[in-house]
Formats: structure tokens, C-alpha cells, sequence
């Protein structure tokens, strides 16, 4: 089945594509149609997916009552994200208590000054980054390579899709869309390893390479899976050690965190973790779990001599100030919507052309970065719910899709041609006079006139009965039969 086939309204979301003439929207399609028919690209992503599925079923058994985590879970979200001009500041007061320092950044922009801010002020030539969705949102790795400063990423996954000069393709394996005959191809191409190298090979090369990265480093620069109010801490889950050695080495530590990844207490970990690592893995619980509460404090022996967390908002407030889709920043980004989605396993994550893909991208990066230009992806969906059905937090992403389709009917972002479809659809549904009034074969006809190129060329077209079936059950009536 292909992406063309399983897409609803498939002619609305063609004629918002034709009418606006936007690149990005209409790369999508071209791309998405392309990589459908990537007999290899499925074969890798079916298998890749097909173990995950089987890992996280045998995660998610262990809880011994996942619904009311799940509830919990969302209502902890739901409170926090209410009050974020509460618990914000009492994180930044907690850790600047510890000698870390809080930096707001409203967007993009100012965060790449902020840290390049501080680069400067350190002459600081080298980074070490581990994995961060955030630093890709901010093309961090672009802009610091634009101002001649070294920024190698840690994390093997993310390593290898910068070696390849690709963005990451999956919000928590971000080169899920490679195999690992890929990855072999790709190291003894550039590093001399032997054609059909293992994986422990691989790895074991990866960590030859990394080690003396982590020592030269000048600066190491994070994300964080949580941000912890109550004690002014960051939390980062992983699984290599790649964060850990990140925050330590260096001289400066920079976590970037958007502003929605705050919970109020470190009491909470004992939810989130679990359901992060169950949901996101399969695991209990990640390999390396890390609290970080500020620099090195007088009488440790190892940790950042400065620590600083930028908090990113970067669209976030314009999520914030939709009542109806905020839920949206209750996200933990585990990645479970992706793996169940039939778009996503189909187009693939690249196509999507930001950070965040799949169903929960889907949902917020229209508000993030603009509903004009992101708006198509809300309709990039079957709305069949398995996402909010797999949602740890029990965000009701299939939702948020159809009142994002709301907002931008509402904006007036659709053509007027659209507009007036909508329009006398309505007024003949609306109708039984109107509706009764052509017969079958005229109604076909129209259809076929006005919508065979927008239905999509791999559907055919819906036949309309010759009667309606009021009219049949009128007939049947009267003739008594």
C-alpha cells in the first residue's frame, strides 16, 4: 500500500499543495511518492521496525499497569505544561543555586549567538555533541562548521548519518533507514575497514575514532530528556556512555532543552524513565541514566568547570497558546508514534524536511515553524490512531491532525476553489432535495471531471450508486417489497 493510497482526502490536500506553490509542501509529495516505491528502503524499515515492535512488546509487559502509567504520566504533563511560568523559573533559580546559569532563547537565532557566545569568550575550537534533537532543530552542527569550529557527533547512530551528510532520519535511531551492510560500506570507505565488517567491528572502530575526540574537546553540548524543577538538574537517558563522557571531558558543558521538557520533581524519573526507555527501546531502563545539577562543585573530581542550559522556545508558545493542541508539548520524544505509523513506515522520515517527524512532527511542527509552510503535514496522516493508541503520554495526536486541518481552513490558508468545493458539498449534503436531484451517472461524471487528477493517479475513482438509497427504500416502500 502506498503512501498515495492510504493518505485521507487525498484532493484537498493536492489542491492546498497547487494552490500555495510551496516548495517544501510540494517536495514532500515528489519525495514521498519516490520513496514508496524503494523496494530496499521498506525491506531495511520493515525489518528494523519488526524488531523494535518485538523488543517493546516484551518491555511494555513488564509494567504491571500500563494505562494508569500512561494517565499518570499525562497528568503530571498536564500540569506542568499549565504552570510553566511557574516551574520554569524555579528550575533556573534551583540550578543557578549550583553555579550553573540559565540562558532564554526565544528562537533559533539567538540560541546559535548565545553559544557562540560562549565559544568565543573560551576560544574554544572543538565540540563533542551527543544526541540532540534540539541542536538539530537549531542546525547547530551548520552553523558552528559556518564559523570554523569542530563539531563531531558522539552518538553512533548520529556519527554515521553525519559522515553521509544526511540529517537524522527517526527521532530516536537516527539511522534506522541503513543497514548494516550500509554502515559497513560506509567505514571501509572512509576508514579502511574491512568490507563485510561485524557490528562489533563497526562499534569498535566508531569508539577508535570518538576516544580522542572526547579528550581534545573544548566544549561538550547536550540535549536533555528531562528538566528537573525541584533540584535544578537535567536528566539524559542513553545507551553508549556517548553524554556521559560529553559532559565530562570538556571544560564546558551546554545543554540545549526546549522549555516543554520540565517535570516538577526528581521523584518523577521513576515514571518518565521507565515509559521513555519501554516505549522507545524496549527496555527496562536505558544503559546510562544521568542527573546533572551544575559544575563541578569544590571537592569532586571530574565534571565541567562551567555549565550552562539554554531554554529553547523556538515556536513552542505559539504550541502553548492553542488550547486545544498544547497537549502536543507533553511529548517525551520516545519515538513509539513513528514505529506504529503507516505514513511515516512508508515515506520514510527524511521526506518530512524537519527535525521531528512522523505523527507528533506532524502535529507540532506547524505551529513551530509555521502553519503557511508546514501545514501539509497535517494532512500526511490515515487517522487510523494507532499513534495516540501507543502515546505514553496519551497525547490524542490523531486529533491534533484534524484541528490543525481546522486552523488552517480557518486562516484562509486553503485556495478559494477548495473553498467553494467545500461549499456546495456541504449545501447538497445538507439537502436531501439537492442530493436526490442528479442522477448516478451526472454525479460520476462530475467527479470524474473535477477530481480524477487530484484523487491520485494509484486510486480509482468512487462509483456512485444510480439511486440514492433514500430514493431505493422510497421505491421499496411504495411497491411494497
Amino acid at each position: 500500500m502506498t503512501f498515495l493510497l492510504i493518505i485521507q482526502q487525498p484532493f484537498l490536500y493536492k489542491n492546498v499543495i497547487l494552490a500555495n506553490m510551496k516548495t517544501i509542501a510540494e517536495e514532500f509529495v515528489v519525495a514521498s511518492e519516490n520513496k514508496v516505491f524503494d523496494t530496499d528502503h521498506r525491506r531495511i524499515i520493515n525489518f528494523n521496525i519488526g524488531k523494535y515492535d518485538t523488543a517493546v512488546g516484551r518491555g511494555l509487559s513488564r509494567i504491571s499497569n500500563l494505562e494508569n502509567a500512561k494517565r499518570k504520566a499525562h497528568l503530571v504533563k498536564w500540569k506542568v505544561i499549565e504552570n510553566l511560568d511557574k516551574v520554569l523559573p524555579e528550575f533556573e533559580g534551583n540550578f543557578q543555586r549550583r553555579g550553573g546559569k540559565v540562558i532564554w532563547a526565544n528562537d533559533a537565532a539567538e540560541a546559535q549567538r548565545e553559544i557562540l557566545a560562549i565559544m568565543k569568550r573560551a576560544h574554544a575550537k572543538t565540540v563533542v555533541k551527543s544526541k540532540s534533537m534540539v541542536t538539530e532543530e537549531i542546525h547547530l552542527n551548520e552553523f558552528l562548521e559556518s564559523n570554523h569550529i569542530e563539531s563531531l557527533e558522539t552518538d553512533l547512530g548520529e556519527y554515521i548519518v553525519q559522515l553521509l551528510g544526511q540529517k537524522p532520519y527517526h527521532i530516536v535511531t537516527p539511522a534506522m533507514h541503513l543497514s548494516k551492510d550500509d554502515i559497513a560500506k560506509l567505514f571501509h570507505e572512509r576508514f579502511g575497514t574491512p568490507a563485510d565488517a561485524t557490528s562489533e567491528q563497526i562499534v569498535l572502530k566508531a569508539r577508535e575514532l570518538l576516544r580522542e575526540k572526547y579528550l581534545r574537546a573544548d566544549v561538550g553540548i547536550t540535549g536533555a530528556n528531562f528538566l528537573i524543577a525541584d533540584t535544578g538538574s537535567i536528566a539524559i537517558s542513553e545507551n553508549e556512555g556517548n553524554a556521559r563522557l560529553s559532559t565530562t571531558f570538556p571544560k564546558i558543558h551546554i545543554a540545549i532543552v526546549g522549555i516543554e521538557k520540565i517535570i516538577p520533581s526528581m521523584a518523577d524519573l521513576d515514571l518518565f524513565w521507565p515509559l521513555l526507555a519501554t516505549h522507545g527501546t524496549g527496555q527496562n531502563l536505558t544503559v546510562y541514566n544521568t542527573i546533572l545539577s551544575g559544575p563541578r562543585q569544590p571537592g569532586e573530581t571530574d565534571g565541567p568547570e562551567e555549565m550552562y542550559v539554554i531554554l529553547l522556545d523556538n515556536g513552542r508558545t505559539n504550541l502553548l497558546a492553542k488550547k486545544d493542541q498544547r497537549q502536543g508539548l507533553y511529548c517525551i520524544r520516545c519515538g513509539a508514534c513513528l514505529n506504529a505509523c503507516p505514513i511515516y513506515k512508508n515515506v520514510g522520515g527524511h521526506t518530512y524536511n524537519t527535525p521531528y517527524s512522523g505523527p507528533i512532527g506532524s502535529v507540532i511542527t506547524p505551529h513551530m515553524r509555521g502553519m503557511e509552510d508546514f501545514k501539509h503535514l497535517s494532512y500526511a496522516s490515515s487517522l487510523c490512531g494507532a499513534c495516540s493508541e501507543v502515546c505514553p503520554v496519551k497525547i490524542d495526536i490523531h486529533k491534533m491532525l484534524l484541528i490543525n486541518r481546522h486552523d488552517a481552513v480557518k486562516e484562509e490558508l486553503n485556495t478559494k476553489k477548495e473553498g467553494r468545493a467545500w461549499g456546495m458539498w456541504k449545501k447538497a449534503m445538507m439537502s436531501r432535495k439537492l442530493t436526490d436531484f442528479f442522477g448516478g451517472w451526472t454525479k460520476n461524471a462530475i467527479l470524474k471531471m473535477f477530481f480524477k487528477k487530484t484523487w491520485g493517479s494509484f486510486r480509482t475513482m468512487p462509483k456512485v450508486a444510480e439511486k440514492s438509497f433514500s430514493k431505493q427504500w422510497m421505491e421499496k416502500e411504495i411497491n411494497g417489497k
